[in-house]
């Protein structure tokens, strides 16, 4: 179930429809997708094969479809962040630092649950997704990611365009976050 918890304050907002009202407020889309229509080792399994992946977006498809004509994005693609991945604690360092892009951040929940803060109206605001959730967080906004205690999120990604998606911490420092 999603959850909304304002850092300064501890408050919680809770359900489907709670969080998808407070964040529509700030532009923030919020969708609930489930995960039912996958089978269990397409959720569970974090080293998937290219044919598992294709699958897994294969399921998705319609929904895919229907954000890419809505919002303009061309693209997508599965990352999987787990024990097994390569660097993790390195990687999540990248991550954890509060950033925006030119472009949506768009993550569609596999299997997996993960922390989103986000900044709206000068307070951070974590947003917890978790299987089945999708979030899309505005270009220009200001947010990291972070796992929460599970330590693993696998995701669909979607794109307008891969340089869109490159973190920007301020204007004189940039990294790619998509490599």
């Amino acid at each position: 179930m999603p959850k909304i918890v304002f850092r300064d304050t501890g408050e919680t907002i809770e359900g489907v429809e709670a969080v998808k009202e407070f964040l529509d407020k700030y532009g923030v889309l919020y969708e609930r997708w489930g995960v039912d229509r996958l089978p269990p080792h397409l959720r569970e399994n974090y080293q998937l094969t290219e044919e598992e992946q294709q699958a897994i977006i294969d399921a998705y498809r319609d929904e895919l479809e229907r954000l890419k004509k809505e919002k303009g994005y061309i693209t997508e693609d599965i990352v999987v962040l787990s024990e097994d991945t390569p660097n993790l604690d390195q990687l999540m360092a990248k991550f954890k630092r509060e950033h925006h892009h030119k472009d949506d951040e768009v993550r569609f929940v596999v299997d997996g649950s993960g922390i989103f803060p986000v900044k709206i109206d000068g307070r951070i605001v974590e947003i917890h997704v978790g299987p089945g959730d999708l979030i899309v967080v505005p270009a220009g906004a200001r947010h990291w990611f972070e796992l929460d205690d599970q330590k693993k999120i696998k995701c669909i990604r979607v794109f307008k365009t891969p340089a869109g998606w490159e973190a920007i911490y301020n204007e004189n420092e940039r990294a790619t976050m998509n490599d």
